[in-house]
């Protein structure tokens, strides 16, 4: 019961995460009975204490809890506290309940990489319909979401994920062969997607990953050809794309133009990554006059509005954004303590040499991580649940089949 239960939440988790909120929602419900269904609870307690991928979401949730002695925001305060429950949940959920069998885990995943392929699919086939429109609406700053509704910087980054998962797995031969047909279609499918709608968040981060493949490749595995085989898809695959899809022709262009008025100090008002480029100003200014433990988290949108009114850049009120880096944000909210609290989050699994090594764990670091550089991901809802659950999934969970067993199958890696 607890394993069936368990394997309903991810796939809840998953479905939510790709079309359904309110699916969201309930997986932690089921999760948590998952838990509490285990037989063997009492036992299991001590050995998920043990694991140190749980300690520092912890630790992030009590800097949250400290916060409130603070806080001058005590109503986003009680809310945060609500928000980020899962930051202990998760963890929970994944180191108690009856652990999910290799098929089962590759099912999920299998679920995750095809969904998004469809959910991609279709999204395209709404731009193909009109897309000098579309371009145009590129060409002005603007973005497509996806058909469910994702917003296009968490789309982009899913889109990314599924292609170095679904590589993956495709290549596992313990799965079935349609299936892993099935798998290798939807990579192709991702890359076309994410290329054609010129997701600049999905792209940054699964080309920054190739650069490290490609590195790993040449230094660590020796693999010559294969290394040089990556760099070359780094290069011509964003040249080909610039001279063959007017979708990424005009975010190129769009971005170089953007970028360029905040240099000429410019009305950025209309332009997205000025406006981004003023908010990391911003949130410096503010990150220094609070340096151990920040301003709270539920203080950080405050006092960047109040560093607005001393300097605005010209920004009108509805215009001031956000920090938009995961990083300075950590930094802004939690100050020292935080931020370094966060790098063990997103750096300390890799310091376990058994989690290092696993493909599906640092691809997923090192994509979030990226991904994080050009916005403040945990700070929106399904981002922040599709970074708790995947990180509860693979890296927990991974942590605990080593302790449980130190050489899973390759089906248990997924």
């Amino acid at each position: 019961m607890s394993q069936y239960l368990l394997l309903l939440a991810c796939v809840a988790g998953v479905v939510g995460l790709l079309a359904s909120r309110a699916l969201v929602a309930l997986a932690p419900v089921a999760g948590v009975a998952a838990a509490l269904a285990n037989p063997d609870l009492r036992r299991q307690v001590p050995q998920w204490l043990r694991l140190r991928t749980v300690w520092a979401p912890a630790g992030l949730y009590a800097l949250l809890l400290l916060s409130g002695l603070y806080t001058h925001e005590w109503s986003v305060w009680r809310h945060e506290l609500f928000r980020q429950l899962p930051w202990l949940g998760v963890p929970l959920v994944f180191g108690l309940a009856v652990p999910l069998t290799g098929r089962q885990r590759f099912g999920v995943g299998s679920l995750f990489v095809v969904g998004l392929a469809l959910v991609g699919a279709a999204t395209v086939g709404q731009y193909l319909r009109n897309p000098a429109a579309a371009n145009e609406a590129f060409r002005l700053g603007h973005n497509l979401p996806s058909v469910t509704r994702i917003f296009h910087i968490h789309f982009g980054l899913m889109l990314a994920l599924a292609v170095y998962f679904g590589f993956r797995m495709a290549r596992q031969a313990l799965a079935p062969r349609l299936l892993r047909v099935a798998l290798g279609l939807s990579v192709v499918v991702c890359v076309l997607v994410l290329h054609i709608l010129a997701y600049r968040t999905g792209l940054l981060a699964a080309y920054l990953l190739l650069l490290v493949e490609a590195m790993l490749a040449l230094l660590v595995r020796r693999q010559f050809w294969l290394g040089t085989a990556l760099l070359l898809a780094l290069v011509l695959g964003p040249w080909l794309a610039y001279r063959t899809l007017g979708s990424v022709y005009e975010r190129v262009h769009t971005t170089l133009y953007d970028l360029e008025q905040f240099e000429q100090r410019r009305d950025i008002n209309g332009f997205s990554l000025s406006r981004r480029l003023a908010a990391w100003q911003t949130a410096t200014v503010v990150a220094r006059r609070h340096p151990v433990l920040g301003v709270g988290p539920a203080d950080a949108y405050a006092a960047m509005m109040d560093q607005y009114n001393w300097r605005s850049y010209g920004l009108r009120t509805e215009n001031r954004v956000m920090i938009h880096n995961q990083y300075l944000h950590q930094l802004v909210a939690g100050g020292l303590v935080g931020l370094a609290l966060w790098l063990l989050v997103l750096v300390g699994p890799l310091g376990q040499p058994t989690l290092r090594r696993n493909p599906y764990v640092y691809r997923f670091l090192l994509l979030q991580g990226a991904a994080m550089l050009t916005d403040s991901l945990l700070e929106l809802q399904i981002s922040f649940n599709l970074f708790v659950f995947l990180y509860g999934f693979l890296i927990v969970a991974a942590e605990r089949r080593v302790r449980q067993s130190p050489k899973p199958s390759p089906a248990e890696m997924v």
